[in-house]
């Protein structure tokens, strides 16, 4: 059943009697065309897009939780493309045109409201490298645009100009950045790849990879093996738990990364901000009234769901050190989403050494904002055997080549990206 204005009419006449369930809960089949391990955003978007796109139906995604459970639900919902070097920009950019008609495309509202993003600048350094990657955001096709300092005192009043140790010198917009409802990008992607005939099936999880003379022909499961003639892998954290199941080690730790919501409070911040005086915080309120945000890594490997007080308080401080205004609202609920980091900070969507396996990871901070490009990505991957041109960079072997994507120019460190 399509979603639209008339049916809505029609069972509320009915008293929404025929509402049929988003998406079905099969046992899965003796054998599929491709497996993707994975039911977050990512995994989710990979099956749209293979049957969608590429015709291929016969697709199971398998999630060892529940659907929306998993860093697709534990995010602050960011979705930008302003980036430096060619390997991100290209690929960001395409997420986020894709962005722009998801909610067409999957005839589910993921609520993408595009209401810019402000990178503020706190030295004449960081003023300049920041008009770089704008000027590089243009270049690439991307919008991207200097904001002087009397601008934003004159859009956001609220922000404490008067601090020395961090002054303001202006911020670079990019204003079709903005945010989407995380679960709701979840669902959609979900019930789409449903209605094409992808089996989606929850609470069950894998225990093994099926490899024969260096190929994968399946899986093992909580529910029982199941072949399958490729196999997708888009687990965000447990990349390397995943991987060690096939005798592969990656460039890739596994980092906590907490999140906050604060109560519900009048709308006073339309746009997202981001600010990095002292560390790396962004802020931006959702259509609840919540004050969503968050900051950097908690700097030690984990695959727990959870973070530590001394970062809860280094967090804290920089939103009042920000918005002295939030002093007194008082923080709802907090979690923590476990990040796949990478050695030089950018994803890797690429075949693995492997015959028939693939790879999708190493998202660090831009997972949920990358949900669109990667899955389109991947899914060309899968169906293809080839890379999609915006994604041709995101190599595995990139590291052994000496072809690092090291946006932040922190090298070799996982936690500093």
């Amino acid at each position: 059943m399509r979603y639209n204005v008339w049916n809505l009419l029609k069972e509320g006449l009915n008293g929404h009697k025929g509402w049929k369930p988003a998406w079905r809960d099969p046992q899965p089949k003796a054998e599929y065309d491709i497996i993707i391990i994975g039911g977050g955003g990512h995994g989710l978007a990979t099956a749209h897009y293979l049957a969608s796109v590429h015709g291929i139906t016969n697709v199971a995604v398998i999630e060892k939780g529940y659907i929306g459970g998993g860093n697709v639900g534990r995010n602050t919902t960011i979705v930008r493309s302003n980036y430096l070097l060619t390997g991100n920009e290209l690929f960001y950019e395409k997420s986020l045109q894709l962005w722009e008609g998801l909610s067409q495309d999957l005839n589910y509202n993921v609520m993408f409201s595009p209401r810019a993003i402000y990178n503020l600048q706190h030295s004449e350094q960081a003023r300049d490298r920041d008009i770089r990657r704008g000027n590089a955001c243009i270049g690439h096709g991307a919008d991207s645009e200097w904001v002087s300092r009397e601008e934003l005192m004159a859009e956001f009043p609220f922000i404490d100009y008067s601090q020395e140790r961090f002054p303001i010198y202006g911020a670079l917009k990019q204003p079709r950045a903005g945010t989407a409802r995380h679960d709701a990008v979840a669902w959609g992607y979900a019930r789409a790849a449903d209605s094409r005939g992808v089996d989606i099936i929850q609470n069950c999880e894998v225990t093994g990879l099926d490899i024969q003379n260096g190929k994968v022909v399946g899986v093992q499961t909580t529910k029982g093996s199941i072949k399958a003639k490729k196999v997708g892998c888009a687990v965000a954290g447990n990349t390397t738990r995943l991987m060690d199941m096939a005798g592969l080690r990656m460039p890739i730790e596994s980092h906590v990364l907490q999140a906050f919501v604060s109560e519900g409070i009048k709308p006073f911040l339309d746009s997202v901000l981001t600010f990095g005086g002292f560390g790396h915080f962004y802020i931006s309120q959702s259509d609840k009234g919540g004050m969503v945000f968050g900051g950097s890594l908690d700097m030690y490997n984990t695959y727990a769901q959870r973070g530590n007080m001394p970062l809860v308080q280094h967090i804290m401080e920089e939103c009042i050190t920000l918005i002295p205004g939030l002093s007194r609202v008082r923080t709802l609920r907090h979690w923590g989403g476990v990040m796949d980091m990478s050695m030089d900070g950018s994803p890797i969507i690429d075949k693995t050494p492997i015959e028939g396996l693939y790879l999708n990871a190493g998202w660090c901070y831009g997972g949920f904002k990358a949900t669109c490009g990667s899955g389109w990505s991947f899914a060309h991957l899968l169906a293809t055997g080839q890379s999609h041109k915006v994604a041709e960079q995101l190599r595995l072997d990139r590291f052994d080549r000496g072809y690092v994507i090291d946006e932040t120019g922190h090298g070799p460190q996982p936690n500093q990206h």
